[in-house]
């Protein structure tokens, strides 16, 4: 049985107008899309600050390291290489083991509805089984852990409702087990953000009140 908790790894864009999240910003305004966007980012922060493990933050440009440094100085930084995401997944995954690290929970920016219910089964998930999938509502995944390395993910279909099942699939070729759970939701066009206030109602986390409190103003209904 582990007992150390898993180092847990943000990927992370920093939001800039006009960039990144362009499936919102038509629907909403690129404005609104990136204070969204900040909002999300606080949220993963916010479950960053609150895990019991060595924290990564692993963001997508080089330029963004000292960015990224400043958001929590007491994690680390490790910048994502160029590629797909399962080969920046696959690098980041080897260079974090190199350095030491053993037992991983990835993770990203663009699903607050994520509780520390999943976390905490992702963790305990991790003490009996090699690979835990928190699988989202649309098929792709929102937490994603690993005691041992992963197989090669450079040619899972990323981004479709496949993912999941190819992710299960890839790690079980490898002789991998896997405990999958349902894990939420991440937050990809308007219509997700229109479910969110219901979820995020009872949620007493100060950056989910913040949030919902935003998405209240813009009156998306």
């Amino acid at each position: 049985m582990r007992i150390d908790p898993p180092s847990l790894v943000l990927f992370c864009k920093r939001p800039r107008l006009g960039h990144g999240k362009q499936r919102l910003a038509a629907a909403i305004g690129a404005e609104q899309a990136l204070a969204v966007a900040e909002a999300f980012l606080a949220c993963a922060l916010e479950d960053a600050a609150t895990w019991p493990g060595p924290v990564v933050l692993a963001p997508s440009r080089q330029e963004d390291a000292e960015w990224a440094a400043a958001l929590m100085p007491a994690g680390s930084v490790l910048v994502q290489p160029e590629g797909n995401l399962g080969e920046r997944l696959n690098h980041v995954d080897r260079e974090l083991r190199s350095s030491g690290h053993d037992a991983l929970l990835f993770m990203g920016s663009d699903a607050p509805v994520l509780t520390e219910d999943c976390f905490a089964k992702a963790r305990a998930g991790l003490e009996r089984h090699e690979v835990v999938l928190a699988r989202a509502a649309d098929g792709g995944v929102t937490l994603m852990g690993n005691a041992k390395p992963w197989p090669d993910l450079t040619s899972l279909p990323w981004s479709t409702p496949e993912l999941a099942d190819a992710l299960q699939e890839a790690c079980e070729d490898e002789g991998l087990s896997v405990l999958s759970f349902t894990g939420g939701y991440d937050i990809d066009v308007a219509d997700d953000l229109l479910r969110l206030p219901e979820d995020l109602a009872t949620d007493d986390r100060p950056a989910r009140r913040r949030l919902a409190d935003h998405l209240a103003a813009l009156n998306l209904s």
